[in-house]
C-alpha cells in the first residue's frame, strides 16, 4: 500500500475512531470512559503510528529482504516512545490510572493492528 492511500485509510480510520471515543460519553453518561487528556492521548498514539508505518514502509522499500526487521524496528522504535509518554503523563497527572490506562492501551492497539495489517499487505505484494 502506497504512502497516500495508506494515509487516506488512516485518515478514514482515525476519523471513525474518533467519532466512536466522541459518541461513547453521550451513550454512556454515568460512566467516566475517557481520561482527562484524551485527545492529547489519542493525537499522540494516532502521529506516533503514521510515523513508524513510515520508517517500516521506507525500510521496506529500501531493502525488501529485512522488511521484517523494519517492521519489527518501527513497533520497537513505537514501544519505547509510548512507554515513555505514559511515564510523562503517569508523573504530571492526578486522574485515575485505570481510565487512562485502559484508554492509552486500546488506542495503542487499535492503531497498532491498522498499521501492522497495512504493513503485512505490503509484504504480502512481495511474495507475488
Amino acid at each position: 500500500m502506497s504512502i497516500p492511500k495508506f494515509t487516506l485509510f488512516y485518515l478514514l480510520y482515525s476519523l471513525l475512531l474518533a467519532g466512536v471515543a466522541f459518541l461513547l460519553p453521550s451513550l454512556f453518561p454515568q460512566v467516566t470512559l475517557l481520561a482527562g487528556k484524551f485527545w492529547l492521548v489519542f493525537c499522540f498514539v494516532g502521529g506516533l503510528t503514521y510515523i513508524a508505518y513510515i520508517v517500516a514502509y521506507y525500510g521496506i522499500k529500501l531493502d525488501p529482504e529485512s522488511g521484517v526487521m523494519a517492521i519489527m524496528g518501527s513497533i520497537v522504535l513505537k514501544m519505547i516512545f509510548s512507554m515513555a509518554f505514559v511515564l510523562i503523563y503517569s508523573l504530571n497527572s492526578k486522574e485515575k490510572g485505570l481510565v487512562f490506562a485502559l484508554n492509552f492501551f486500546s488506542l495503542y492497539l487499535l492503531f497498532s493492528f491498522f498499521e501492522i495489517y497495512s504493513l503485512l499487505r505490503n509484504l504480502r505484494h512481495q511474495n507475488k
